[in-house]
């Protein structure tokens, strides 16, 4: 009988243990250094939003530095779902591991008027730093992405039936995703039917591509959207 009491709690002991470390351990997990919200399961719990066509990865902490800089008119705060719904011309969404994004369809697009977009990331860039700009037309197979710092083009290339701007090396990331970068005037070959299209495979990429520079929007936890609100406005500029 002894031995079969201690049997007994020596089992009772392992499991209470056990609870205790599984519990630690999700707390620990619970929070993100940065942002003091659940992000340690960043990667796997997706959002489920719509993903932006357009956005800007911009280097910073601050929402209200981003929001001076873009100077925007009726300024006001925004759900996440509201914001990555396009429901606004602009949303500022807060700070997510050192990057804020910004969206909405007064974004400049390089298929309208690609020097639009150079002028406004060079401006943005010489007032908040590093700032990254990606688009993705899954309908049209259209796709930019580009990369300023402190009012400098430091790599861009945008596509839209033709290459509308190629600047800058390659990147490394670029090259490991095998993005393909036509050169102005070239035109893509054709291929061969079962062939992947090779446009429709850069729209694809645009996101790790994001992944890889800064952060994609599409991996975003699902509760930190729910739990943080960003700033919505209107964009002061005139294209």
């Amino acid at each position: 009988m002894p031995v079969l009491l201690l049997l007994l709690f020596s089992i009772a002991l392992s499991v209470g243990i056990g609870i205790v470390i599984l519990v630690l351990r999700s707390r620990q997990g619970a929070e993100n250094p940065e942002t003091g919200l659940v992000s340690t399961s960043f990667q796997e719990q997706p959002c489920t939003f719509r993903w932006p066509g357009c956005w800007l990865a911009i280097r910073s902490t601050n929402p209200f530095a981003v929001q001076s800089a873009l100077r925007l008119h009726n300024a006001k705060s925004c759900s996440w779902i509201e914001g990555l719904a396009c429901e606004e011309k602009l949303f500022i969404a807060p700070a997510v591991k050192g990057w804020i994004l910004v969206m909405g369809s007064g974004l400049p697009d390089p298929s309208d008027d690609v020097d639009v977009c150079f002028r406004f990331l060079i401006q943005l860039s010489r007032k908040l730093g590093q700032v990254q700009f990606f688009s993705a037309n899954r309908v049209l197979r259209y796709h930019a992405w580009a990369k300023a710092d402190r009012g400098r083009i430091v790599r861009a290339y945008a596509w839209a039936g033709k290459t509308l701007w190629h600047q800058g090396p390659r990147t490394p990331a670029e090259t490991e995703l095998g993005l393909k970068c036509f050169d102005y005037l070239e035109v893509p070959d054709s291929g061969v039917f079962s062939q992947p299209d090779v446009l429709s495979l850069n729209v694809d990429k645009v996101p790790f591509l994001a992944a890889r520079w800064s952060i994609d929007p599409g991996r975003i936890d699902a509760r930190f959207l729910q739990m943080e609100r960003g700033i919505a406005g209107e964009p002061h500029w005139r294209y």
